[in-house]
């Protein structure tokens, strides 16, 4: 990419999207274009493509979607699967219309099976089944890069797919029923030292094992990937090291400080048992994360605190 290229982001509001736009603005790059759900409803097909005429974008990110934890996932599974779907599929297509020099889908490591091997190998994919609560989404994220896949084979574009693991920081959502589960734990430590309540419940039994990447870290990584892979293969981006939801929990009560007890309801669902990926692909073309766990989360309760009004708005 070139500084005067055209760069548009797909998803510039979303943590992913937003994270993406100010490395490019760091890195020198200001040519990008952006457009909010309400100014594009990148859902129909004809208002995307004629976005795509008009603009004639040298190099996207697909970083658009619906997104959210286990239960939003569970919940609304006719929206996760018809929303992805149709958002990547009318950028994806008129990307190749209108000559796209390349694009960048953002996937997740949801879309490994459930009992995976660990960790988990880009080889990994459709070689089981996946976890139910989340399946929906997963199938629509598999569909995109599989979507990439059949346009480089068919047509040649230049269309590539990473895999980020769990992510968190600015731009997170905080929502109480939609939330991943980090920054659910965010919200709820702050919220019970706030209110002064002697426990906090966690979904779960605490086992499940995760690796948690800061999402400036996943920027830096897409754009690396962007200007040095032109493979159809997909790449995992991860830091390597995963940890229980338990230790996650414990650390966030650390940084929030709260002073009361930690209760897991075991009633409610584990999903995946553990999701660690195998990042050794990436880590051969020269990249690898440079914010650790420990002051991720530190950064990331500061921004909540300090954003609070504007991430909770119920």
């Amino acid at each position: 990419m070139n500084f005067e290229d055209k760069i548009y982001v797909a998803g510039h509001k979303g943590m992913v999207g937003s994270a993406i736009c100010r490395r490019l603005a760091l890195l020198g790059f200001h040519n990008v274009i952006t457009k909010t759900s309400s100014e594009l409803d990148l859902r129909n097909q004809n208002k995307t493509d004629i976005f795509f005429k008009n603009e004639k974008p040298k190099y996207v990110f697909l970083a658009a979607g619906k997104v959210g934890g286990i239960e939003a996932n569970n919940n609304y599974r006719a929206e996760f699967i018809y929303d992805n779907l149709m958002i990547q599929n009318n950028i994806i297509h008129s990307s190749h219309l209108n000559r796209v020099k390349k694009l960048l889908f953002l996937g997740s490591s949801c879309i490994y099976p459930k009992h995976a091997n660990q960790p988990i190998k880009e080889s990994e994919l459709l070689t089981g089944v996946l976890e139910p609560t989340n399946e929906p989404y997963a199938i629509a994220k598999i569909a995109g890069i599989k979507m990439c896949e059949a346009y480089k084979d068919q047509y040649g574009n230049n269309f590539i797919s990473v895999m980020p693991t769990n992510l968190y920081g600015p731009n997170d959502n905080y929502d109480s029923s939609n939330s991943h589960v980090l920054p659910a734990l965010i919200r709820k430590f702050h919220e019970a030292k706030t209110e002064n309540l002697s426990e906090v419940e966690i979904w779960g039994s605490g086992n499940p094992r995760r690796e948690f990447l800061h999402v400036e870290d996943l920027a830096t990584a897409c754009i690396h990937i962007m200007k040095v892979y032109d493979k159809k293969e997909t790449v995992n981006v991860g830091t390597g090291i995963d940890i229980t939801i338990k230790e996650l929990a414990i650390m966030i009560k650390h940084v929030s400080g709260y002073k009361g007890e930690i209760v897991f309801n075991t009633e409610k669902p584990d999903g995946t048992p553990r999701k660690w990926l195998d990042i050794s692909k990436i880590s051969k073309l020269g990249w690898s994360p440079k914010i650790s766990l420990k002051d991720g989360l530190e950064k990331t309760y500061a921004d909540f605190v300090q954003h609070k009004a504007k991430y909770i708005v119920s």
